[in-house]
C-alpha cells in the first residue's frame, strides 16, 4: 500500500473514531436535531424548521412554563411531538374561550397572555388538574394542534427536550428561539374569620 493509500486509511480511521467517540454520545444524550412537521407551532415554528434540541437540561433542571418541548407522543411513543409547556405538575389549567389561565400550587392565578399565538380557538372550554410528573402542554397554533387539550397531560417521563436553537432557514435561524414568560395575574389568600 503507498503512503497517501495509508495516510487515507489512518485518516478514514481518526475520523470513525471520532464519530463513535464524540459526535453520537453529544447527539444521544446532550443535543439532537429535529425538523418540524406541520404547523401546530405556527408562528414561533414553521414546518420544516430545522431545530436543535437540548436533551440534558431537564436531567438537571425541570420543565418549566413556556418551555418548547419536543416529547413522545403518549398515545404512540414513536411519534415525537413538539409543543410549549402551558401547566406544571400539581396546577390547574383552565381554559375559556381561548383564555388560558393557570391556578398554581400556591394560589396565585396566572393569566396567559400569549402573544406567539396567532390563531385563538375561542370555543374551547376545560378545566384540567394536573398530577405528580404531569404538564399540559399546548400548540401555538390552537385550532391545529393535537396536544393535552385532545389527549390529556403529558408525562414528563416522555419529554426529550428542550428546543434551545433554530438553524434552519438562515433568515430564522436563533438560539434559545421558543421560550417565553408569563405574570402574574392576581393571588388568592385565605379569608379570615
Amino acid at each position: 500500500m503507498s503512503d497517501t493509500g495509508k495516510s487515507l486509511a489512518k485518516d478514514l480511521f481518526t475520523l470513525a473514531l471520532l464519530i463513535v467517540v464524540v459526535v453520537i454520545p453529544i447527539r444521544l444524550f446532550i443535543a439532537s436535531p429535529f425538523i418540524v412537521d406541520g404547523d401546530s407551532m405556527h408562528p414561533t415554528f414553521e414546518n420544516l424548521d430545522y431545530l436543535i434540541i437540548n436533551r440534558i437540561v431537564y436531567k438537571l433542571s425541570l420543565p418549566s412554563r413556556g418551555d418548547a418541548v419536543v416529547f413522545r407522543y403518549p398515545k404512540n411513543p414513536s411519534v415525537f411531538y413538539i409543543k410549549r409547556i402551558v401547566g406544571l405538575p400539581g396546577e390547574t389549567v383552565s381554559i375559556n374561550h381561548g383564555v388560558v389561565t393557570v391556578t398554581k400550587t400556591d394560589g396565585a392565578i396566572l393569566s396567559l397572555t400569549e402573544p406567539y399565538v396567532v390563531n385563538e380557538d375561542a370555543t374551547y372550554t376545560q378545566n384540567v388538574t394536573l398530577g405528580t410528573g404531569q404538564y399540559f402542554v399546548l400548540g401555538d397554533n390552537r385550532p391545529n394542534s393535537s396536544d393535552s387539550r385532545v389527549w390529556g397531560p403529558l408525562p414528563s417521563k416522555n419529554i426529550v427536550g428542550r428546543v434551545d436553537a433554530r438553524l434552519l432557514p438562515l433568515a430564522r435561524a436563533f438560539l434559545f428561539s421558543g421560550g417565553a414568560s408569563y405574570a402574574v395575574l392576581a393571588s388568592s389568600t385565605p379569608s379570615g374569620p
